[in-house]
């Protein structure tokens, strides 16, 4: 016997001889279970995108917070730098525009290609080292094994500028900041070793863009990165690893 049989008959029992009754009742109480069905459904669906949208509306806002002082220090040194050398001064206005486009349109997606975020973080180490009236010793390597890596867009550069923050900016001289990107069989790893004015070290961990980086990580990594910080001689440590996306 198939339910639909079984409660029909539990209908008859309770509405006796009135078959008709007893056959509208149950169907008109199967109705009453589809809606409801599908109002629960409707109410999870819209919890559901309500989720989506608030982690959604939470990444713009951790995104929007990439230092924007950056952007304005350099207008202001190509504004000195385009009478003395306006060559040069062309060559990172270039550069600059390529970052602001790709923080404003790129920036907005979920993900990126890496060399994206590789070119981008090329650009702003190029644009600092025009930046400080300072003897600064800057080195970027970076090495992919292939194509078809994936990132969230303006993540790396985060653990960047802390290291210009809290290391060259505080320095008189003799800073430096070392940057490497290995991409190799599925893993993102990225490091960066600076030195610093050791009143700035808990600077390094402490600041917005740490927590800005770290919870991005969690909503778009869940547990698949390792992120660690650390000080060997008298050199502070930043390490990321990810998973190819």
């Amino acid at each position: 016997m198939t339910l639909i049989g079984l409660l029909i008959i539990i209908f008859n029992d309770l509405f006796g001889e009135n078959e008709s009754f007893a056959i509208f009742s149950f169907f008109y109480f199967v109705f009453l279970i589809f809606i409801f069905t599908r109002w629960i459904f409707s109410q999870i669906k819209s919890v559901l995108a309500l989720k989506r949208d608030k982690v959604k509306m939470e990444m713009l806002h951790l995104k929007s917070q990439v230092n924007p002082h950056f952007f304005f220090n350099t207008l202001n040194n190509l504004y000195g730098l385009v009478e003395k050398n306006p060559k040069e001064a062309q060559l990172l206005i270039l550069k600059l525009s390529d970052m602001m486009r790709y923080s404003i349109y790129e920036g907005q997606n979920e993900w990126v290609s890496l060399e994206e975020e590789v070119t981008y973080l090329n650009n702003y180490v190029e644009l600092h080292k025009n930046r400080y009236h300072k003897k600064v010793t800057i080195d970027f390597k970076n090495s992919i094994d292939e194509k078809g890596y994936k990132i969230m867009p303006l993540l790396l550069i985060l653990l960047v500028e802390n290291a210009f923050k809290h290391g060259v900016e505080k320095l008189r001289n003799e800073a430096f900041v070392n940057i490497k990107l290995i991409a190799k069989k599925g893993r993102i790893n990225f490091s960066i070793a600076n030195n610093y004015d050791p009143e700035e070290v808990d600077g390094h961990t402490k600041g917005i863009g740490i927590s800005n980086l770290k919870r991005r990580l969690e909503i778009g990594y869940k547990k698949d990165f390792e992120l660690s910080f650390y000080i060997q001689d008298q050199t502070y440590h930043a390490q990321l690893s990810l998973h190819k996306v």
